[in-house]
């Protein structure tokens, strides 16, 4: 096997413009100890500690079975069927394909491009408050953030727009981190920021923002039943566009998420809640959101927050803590982790930060996982290990929370990804050097 891996690695370095799609398959498979001639879609993962994030719990010694891109079973042991590509995960953890919480993966390469950052939006006549705006469009599977990504055990990503001049970041999608149809959920969700910044764009003052905050709401409520074909009069202050698309939001089918981290916003949003009770609203970020975690469980809002925020950066987040994530745990707050983009990889050590300060190692998973995906409705395909869910799948040389340890196999839809990035292909490149010309003046 080493000989024939050596083999196929050199053939890779001779010609690698060239090299066919056959070899590149077999030097991937062979990558993972997987047999090149055995069944693609039929996989055994056996004798890892498996954390299902399911009804069956975490299993000490399991094997997880795949087949055709779904979970078949989850059985207790060591038992290996026939017909199935092994992969020995004794002593290794298995658990189900981490999800970025809020990310703008596939959207954005370089931020302050000079050239087009779908992660971006300006002024455009059909939307006055940016609620239209629909990121599907815009995703790129070819990003190198997404290779890198999902080599740390990343199998899925809420993605969205960044930046924006409107009230709202228009709406949001799921994408699964594969080089191919990346798009699993398309405008699965509405969101928008009421903080310092966002009030700053709008009118600049909070006394602002949540009136016109409140006012496309209601007129989105109108909107559900009226008639906004163009022959018909449209007076509100929201276009049509943005009517349709926040009627969906104002009826509870996809949930709106909100950036905020101060107190009072908190509890202004609390009461926006209360008023549209149909709003299933996700507080983003929420550095304060300890302060006030038995309004926000009795007002059943979730929070994704970034639990490294420990310092009163500014007037928004004078209730920073290390130990928010853990407070919120404890007043029944469904609580989900990663905020990022370039890095949203750093999320499983945020996670494991967040159970050394309080929080439980149980929900610090769920809180990449399961919690994730029920947020976004998303919890009967993604976000644990169970029979006929999507075989998003990850073997960790270790606990996935601890930063010495690494992704070892990573399945998206039941395939085995090529555990390799640009990253690693810069790091072997340049590891040793033992050649006379510079590297510029030689091709890989």
């Amino acid at each position: 096997m080493k000989r024939l891996l050596t083999k196929f690695t050199k053939v890779g370095k001779v010609s690698a413009f060239g090299l066919s799609i056959s070899i590149i398959s077999i030097s991937a498979a062979l990558s993972l100890g997987i047999s090149p001639s055995a069944s693609a879609s039929q996989f055994a993962i056996v004798g890892g500690k498996v954390h299902t994030l399911s009804a069956q719990g975490t299993l000490d010694e399991a094997t997880v079975l795949i087949k055709d891109g779904k979970v078949e079973q989850i059985i207790a042991g060591t038992q290996s069927p026939l017909g199935y590509e092994r992969i020995d995960a004794a002593g290794k953890v298995v658990t189900p394909g981490f999800i970025g919480a809020y990310t703008a993966l596939g959207l954005v390469e370089v931020g302050f491009s000079a050239g087009q950052v779908d992660a971006s939006t300006t002024n455009h006549p059909v939307t006055t408050i940016g609620a239209a705006v629909d990121v599907s469009y815009g995703i790129n599977a070819d990003s190198s953030l997404i290779p890198i990504t999902r080599m740390e055990g990343f199998t899925s990503a809420v993605t969205g727009i960044e930046y924006s001049d409107y009230l709202f970041k228009g709406q949001g999608a799921v994408i699964q981190l594969t080089d191919n149809d990346p798009l699993l959920k398309a405008r699965a969700f509405m969101a928008l920021s009421v903080n310092n910044s966002s009030a700053s764009d709008t009118g600049g003052t909070r006394g602002t923002l949540w009136v016109a905050l409140k006012q496309a709401l209601n007129e989105a409520e109108y909107a559900i039943d009226a008639d906004l074909s163009p022959t018909q009069p449209w007076h509100g202050m929201i276009s049509r566009a943005d009517a349709k698309a926040l009627a969906h939001v104002v009826q509870g089918h996809k949930p709106l998420l909100i950036k905020a981290d101060r107190k009072a916003d908190l509890l202004h949003i609390i009461a926006l809640k209360q008023t549209f009770t149909n709003l299933k609203i996700v507080i983003i970020s929420g550095s304060d959101a300890w302060r006030v975690a038995d309004e926000l469980a009795a007002a059943q809002i979730p929070v994704i927050v970034n639990p490294e925020y420990n310092l009163p950066g500014a007037f928004d987040t004078l209730g920073a803590t290390l130990a928010n994530a853990g407070r919120l745990e404890q007043a029944g707050v469904k609580v989900a982790i990663g905020i990022e983009t370039h890095n949203i990889r750093l999320a499983t050590q945020h996670a494991g930060n967040a159970v050394a300060n309080g929080m439980s190692y149980d929900a610090a998973l769920a809180s990449l996982t399961k919690h994730v995906a029920e947020i976004f409705g998303m919890q009967q395909q993604i976000g644990s290990l169970a029979p006929g869910m999507r075989a998003d799948v990850v073997v960790w040389s270790g606990d996935p929370l601890e930063v010495t340890e690494a992704a070892e196999h990573v399945f998206i839809g039941g395939e085995p990804i090529n555990m390799q990035s640009r990253q690693t292909l810069l790091r072997d490149r340049y590891l040793h050097l033992k050649q006379d010309k510079p590297m510029v003046y030689t091709r890989p």
